[in-house]
């Protein structure tokens, strides 16, 4: 079956999107934490006791949603399972956040919003390819 346009352009937003993750991870794993600790000294000390597993856990999230866009951009239905990978990272890495962390009680419940937003978008890439595999637009 072929697959309409909007997929391609859904595959579009979605690379450019995980894209975007990537910059955000590499920034974030690359910042001189001492120059970030002069504008948001929390953030800086949060960056620094992170441990390796949830780094590890944001660059599975970013990368295996670039890559499963890309899987999607390419009509393979292998996106479906990466998307469930970066799904799956994404809930570890904010597990931590929220959870190993007192990000909540220093930055208040706001801090909680793009990361939800993050979530929703990992799940419904996930939902998109996975639907897209069942009705035989993806092989």
């Amino acid at each position: 079956m072929t697959a309409p346009r909007s997929v391609s352009a859904i595959g579009i937003i979605l690379l450019f999107w995980n894209m975007i993750g990537v910059a955000a991870f590499i920034m974030q794993y690359s910042a001189d934490l001492n120059q970030l600790a002069k504008t948001d000294a929390y953030t800086a000390r949060i960056f620094a006791q992170m441990p390796g597993w949830a780094w590890t856990a944001y660059g599975v999230a970013v990368g295996a949603g670039t890559l499963g866009a890309i899987l999607l951009l390419f009509r393979k239905a292998a996106a479906a399972p990466v998307f469930l990978l970066s799904v799956i990272a994404v809930i570890a890495q904010f597990g931590y956040s929220f959870l190993g962390t007192d990000l909540l009680a220093v930055k208040g419940a706001t801090a909680a919003i793009f990361p939800a937003v993050i979530l929703v978008i990992a799940v419904f890439q996930w939902r998109y390819a996975r639907s897209l595999t069942a009705r035989g637009m993806l092989r």
